[in-house]
């Protein structure tokens, strides 16, 4: 009898043992989410939002242009969610075998727009061609997909030849925010939500059209070991708190 009440309380011993390390871990549980350099803002809310409403979770953010986060991930990185800027770059991560397929959704879209430092004289594209315009930042269209859509529209107008020789390439699309904003080139092409956070210092010249549909891919990397809550963050992400939190960054639909 008293070997068989030790044993028993071996087993709630052992039992209790188990849900405080369970609970422990899912206290601890942390999911890192890699992100296009244009969604710091919102998505900085999304993760408060998120870590709110699954208590015990908590989302570190790594915020750079598309084209390195991918390949950050490629190389081993522990990331569990990627959000790319653009579908191009969200199917390579495909076709390198690091982005879990069947959970990429389509979840924001975008406005390219040619901005300069406020009081500019510069009134639309085509001023850029005049001799006053020394320097224009541009997100190299290699791994910045804002750069890629640039690129993609100056071809079509017949002016990327033209203006190479004045562009000013950027790491990121917030780094040509940053070049506007400073004063330091004379104009440049960020997204419309890029430009809404410093309206003090830079104007929207004009909308630029002639490229693909800027489109917010998000999905789940192979590799995680977060499954469960990356896939929570991402239907944060598509519900309607989420998405009235993109609408207010100024996102639309895609």
């Amino acid at each position: 009898m008293k070997m068989m009440k030790s044993v028993l309380m071996l087993l709630v011993v052992i039992m209790a043992v188990s849900v405080w390390f369970s609970e422990a871990a899912m206290a601890s549980e942390k999911i890192i989410v890699s992100a296009a350099a244009s969604l710091t803002d919102a998505f900085k809310q999304v993760g408060k939002g998120f870590e709110k409403s699954n208590p015990g979770v908590r989302v570190t953010f790594n915020f750079a242009a598309s084209g390195p986060l991918l390949q950050q991930i490629v190389m081993g990185a522990p990331v569990d969610v990627f959000a790319s800027a653009d579908v191009k770059t969200m199917q390579r991560a495909r076709l390198k075998g690091v982005i879990d397929y069947p959970t990429v959704v389509n979840f924001a879209g975008n406005k390219l727009v040619l901005v300069a430092p406020k009081g500019t004289a510069i009134r639309g594209l085509k001023d850029l061609l005049g001799g006053s315009v020394k320097r224009i930042a541009v997100g190299k269209p290699e791994t910045v997909p804002a750069g890629l859509y640039t690129k993609e529209a100056l071809k079509k107008y017949g002016m990327w030849s033209v203006l190479k020789p004045k562009f000013i390439y950027a790491d990121s699309v917030r780094q040509v925010l940053e070049y506007v904003s400073r004063g330091e080139v004379d104009a440049g092409f960020v997204y419309a939500t890029d430009a809404a956070i410093v309206r003090s210092k830079v104007s929207v010249v004009s909308d630029v059209e002639g490229h693909k549909p800027v489109v917010y891919p998000i999905g789940v990397v192979s590799s995680t070991k977060n499954r469960a809550a990356a896939l929570g963050f991402i239907k944060y992400l598509l519900s309607d708190k989420g998405r009235a939190i993109l609408a207010r960054y100024g996102f639309s639909r895609p």
